[in-house]
């Protein structure tokens, strides 16, 4: 069994305050969620309105197919760069 983890850490650039940046990072969340199954959430700078770390989770019996989905949701992630940008990106094994 595997379990891959992905933190992406993002400038969100639509956001001028809190709500702004809570409507980008739940966006985000849902999308990725209803198109993969993985678990997602943000883990970090909560009181920081221009920045959200995020973190996704996924088990699978094939490393290769857990990467391919977490390769998949950094992709979802970096696509919507009027609104947000992947400043760093970090992916560990269990």
């Amino acid at each position: 069994m595997f379990v891959g983890l992905l933190q992406l850490e993002l400038s969100v650039f639509a956001a001028y305050s809190l709500k702004d940046k809570r409507q980008v990072v739940h966006s985000l969340l849902d999308k990725v969620r209803s198109r993969f199954n993985v678990s997602a959430c943000q883990i970090d700078d909560h009181d920081l309105w221009n920045r959200a770390t995020l973190a996704f989770a996924v088990v699978s019996n094939d490393r290769v197919a857990a990467e391919r989905v977490l390769n998949h949701v950094r992709d979802v992630a970096e696509e919507d760069q009027s609104r947000c940008e992947v400043i760093e990106c970090k992916t560990e094994w269990l």
